[in-house]
């Protein structure tokens, strides 16, 4: 592609739409992709192993996809949990577009697909899943995280996915280290060359028991 990268605001390639048949959130389907976003040809290896090593979702509040592309992990948080409201959020318009049809053709109405400016700014999430762009490069990808981790619900979960070969390690090591404060990090899985890292805000330390006179 060039200059034009699946994180581009909006791509410059042809569109090329295509259809694709998915399985996600148990649910068997068709949907729409294209060129300029993130594996539009399949669900990417990440994703599969994302979504295969993660627990169902929280059955309401606010959920969080994190760099969508054409909305994988959206669609199946959204049929998972339909009572759920779910947050696509990519800086790739195109993307955004084809999350907002492949909803609409799914008959799912709990998918808002935004900017992340567009998200607003009291909105606490109660899980978040990603397989996150690494190849932003580090500085990115660190200020990625640490605007939108801080925003997890207290005891709720954030889930992400990374090829191990592309520093799935050091992302860990990096995640414990910056959030030490009320969360942790483990590996959760490992398949297909990634790892699937959980990163865990735990709640507020409970008062202790009231002593009487």
């Amino acid at each position: 592609m060039g200059s034009d990268h699946y994180f581009s605001a909006s791509p410059s390639s042809a569109e090329s739409l295509r259809r694709i048949r998915v399985s996600l959130g148990g649910r068997t389907g068709e949907v729409t992709t294209a060129g300029g976003v993130f594996s539009p040809d399949h669900v990417d290896g990440g994703t599969a192993v994302l979504l295969a090593n993660t627990p169902p979702p929280p059955p309401g509040g606010h959920l969080l996809d994190l760099g969508c592309g054409w909305g994988p992990i959206a669609l199946s948080l959204a049929v998972q949990s339909p009572h759920a409201t779910v947050w696509a959020v990519d800086v790739n318009d195109r993307a955004l577009d084809l999350v907002r049809r492949n909803a609409q053709e799914w008959g799912l109405t709990n998918i808002n697909a935004v900017r992340p400016e567009d998200v607003p700014g009291d909105v606490r999430f109660r899980g978040i899943r990603s397989n996150p762009p690494i190849r932003v490069g580090k500085n990115e990808l660190h200020g990625l995280l640490e605007t939108w981790l801080p925003r997890l619900d207290e005891r709720s979960d954030a889930w992400l996915v990374v090829q191990r070969n592309l520093g799935s390690d050091s992302l860990q090591r990096w995640l414990a280290a910056t959030f030490d404060d009320g969360h942790s990090v483990t590996r959760a899985a490992t398949g297909r060359g990634f790892r699937v890292l959980k990163v865990r805000r735990h709640g507020a330390v409970p008062t202790g028991a009231i002593e009487l006179p």
